[in-house]
């Protein structure tokens, strides 16, 4: 099984091939990301590392998506949706709200956590698994009504 590296430079390649040009610029871009991210942490990114920059890259995309839609900027929101879906092509499946209620339900009763007191030991103990597979900002509400 290739790495997500391994297969952005391959799918970079078949892209130039194919004279793709939205998608070669996006897996460049992201590449680019990667690399950048190896510097600044001085060794070899591992695949929780790679999920974790596309999953902010991700973000970035549907944060600029939202902006320009909300400026009337039509042509721009369709660069970075086509740059979006892209990303997500090297993305786990997203989580259902089911799926993540349950995964959080579980942490809960592995935590022994009660009240509202035990919010830290619950995202701390939920968030690594549920990194790049569920909006991390819908993950705090879904903890907050649980306990």
């Amino acid at each position: 099984m290739a790495t997500t590296l391994e297969q952005l430079t391959n799918d970079m390649k078949a892209a130039m091939r194919a004279r793709e040009k939205q998608k070669l610029q996006t897996i460049r871009s992201l590449i680019s990301s990667l690399k950048n991210a190896a510097i600044s942490k001085g060794d070899e990114l591992n695949e929780d590392d790679i999920l974790g920059i596309l999953s902010t890259e991700a973000k970035k995309r549907r944060e600029s998506l939202d902006a320009y839609t909300e400026a009337g900027r039509p042509e721009l929101a369709e660069q970075e949706a086509a740059e979006l879906e892209v990303i997500q092509g090297y993305l786990p499946q997203p989580l259902t709200d089911e799926e993540a209620a349950a995964l959080v339900d579980e942490v809960i009763a592995q935590t022994g956590a009660t009240s509202k007191g035990d919010m830290g030991k619950v995202m701390g103990a939920v968030m690594p698994k549920l990194k790049g597979r569920y909006d991390g900002s819908k993950v705090k509400n879904l903890v907050m009504s649980k306990l």
